[in-house]
């Protein structure tokens, strides 16, 4: 492709995006339904216009680590290590329901094979941390208690997603999966998430001391940006999901940030908030791509809407899609509200889904019939879950504002 034709591409990715986001905001819907939307629109379920091409899938990427980088900024870790213990009940019920509910229906219902099946109940387990977050943050429940409950399970579930993605592509490709193997990628993930946001804290040290005696305009969002892009690296090279280096940076680097054996790293305030403010464009230039590719990488056009199969198929597991997410928040003790909340926003599958999805498809696993199967159940839980957990704040606004007060 030449230069001037991915400007082009990128040209109508960030305009077309602007303005089905200004469009959904009209409609009092969550700006990210218009940028998914703007996907479907432009990509090969409409107007087939535009393809996920690797630079612009690069552009996504980096678009969702810098997401999860704003989301640690806004992060109160004290909150999300009281919300531990239940995120954690809801990321295991999240992960582990949808996963056995998928396998079982698969192999014994349907009569599917070990593999197949196994696929299915692992694109089940997937939570879009991304379009969860970016929806909680339009409606400014990020930082509410139900907000880190969900942030602190979804980051669980996708770490979990990660570990089981790896263990199936080693099936698929023939290779052997042992216990030791398995052992190591949590020990990684593990060690990442605890060493990252120390790391990241000492070296925003020097970008600051640095910020003081420059003398060239913008130090701060140039040595950010490759912060968190080199945690990124550094998560993937322990077998971590790339956003979780994001996700540590941010949350290195925010204001409520607290080591309680450092006090040496005492938290500088203004230099947090001259981060946050001078991040904020950048990150709102690269978060849109991420979501229109999303909506890019479903093709409805696939979809044999007649077929007996497909229809018995699709419903059944979108079925067992929302059920294995909604019944995970029920193991914990919180109001009603509370509890479909959080349901629902663990609900979306999908990017995580769709790569769960297109690995089955590419290794020649999953058929068509199939894929396209389960692309439609994340293209609807993708789409429709914002809807619903927006409907659901509208309906409870009052009982939530008595609650938090």
């Amino acid at each position: 492709m030449q230069s001037h034709d991915f400007f082009l591409i990128l040209l109508i990715i960030l305009i077309t995006a602007r303005v089905f986001a200004e469009l959904a905001a009209r409609f009092k819907a969550p700006s990210v339904i218009g940028e998914l939307v703007a996907g479907v629109v432009l990509g090969p379920s409409l107007l087939d216009l535009i393809e996920p091409i690797e630079a612009v899938k690069l552009m996504a990427e980096i678009g969702i680590i810098l997401l999860l980088f704003e989301v640690g900024l806004e992060t109160d870790p004290k909150q999300l290590v009281r919300t531990g213990p239940k995120s954690l009940v809801v990321a295991m019920a999240g992960f582990g329901v949808p996963l056995l509910l998928g396998f079982s229906i698969g192999y014994w219902v349907f009569g599917l094979s070990l593999l197949i099946s196994l696929f299915i109940g692992g694109t089940l387990t997937a939570t879009s941390i991304g379009i969860t977050v970016r929806v909680l943050t339009d409606l400014k429940r990020h930082q509410a208690r139900e907000g880190q409950i969900i942030l602190g399970a979804a980051i669980l579930d996708d770490v979990m997603g990660v570990v089981l993605l790896a263990l199936l592509y080693e099936f698929s490709t023939g290779g052997g999966v042992t216990l030791g193997n398995v052992g190591k990628v949590i020990m990684f993930v593990a060690a990442f998430m605890i060493l990252a946001p120390m790391a990241a804290k000492l070296m925003s040290g020097i970008i600051k001391r640095f910020n003081a005696t420059t003398e060239v305009h913008g130090l701060i969002p140039t040595t950010i940006v490759a912060l968190v892009l080199f945690f990124a690296w550094i998560a993937h090279s322990m077998g971590a999901p790339e956003l979780l280096g994001g996700f540590a940076a941010g949350l290195a680097l925010s204001r409520r940030f607290f080591l309680p054996f450092g006090a040496a790293l005492h938290v500088d305030l203004s230099f947090a908030e001259d981060v946050e403010t001078e991040m904020k464009s950048i990150i709102h230039l690269f978060t849109p791509i991420f979501f229109v590719v999303v909506g890019l990488s479903m093709n409805l056009r696939e979809i044999d809407w007649s077929s007996p199969f497909f229809l018995v198929f699709s419903n059944t597991f979108l079925f067992v899609a929302v059920v294995g997410k909604m019944a995970c928040p029920m193991l914990i003790r919180e109001s009603w509200p509370i509890r479909w909340i959080i349901g629902t926003a663990m609900t979306p599958r999908g990017e995580v889904g769709l790569i769960f999805a297109e690995l089955g498809w590419e290794s020649g696993i999953l058929n068509n019939e199939i894929y396209a199967g389960m692309v439609l159940v994340i293209a609807l839980t993708t789409l429709l879950s914002p809807f619903a957990l927006k409907g659901l704040y509208s309906h409870y606004s009052d009982r939530l504002g008595r609650g938090n007060k």
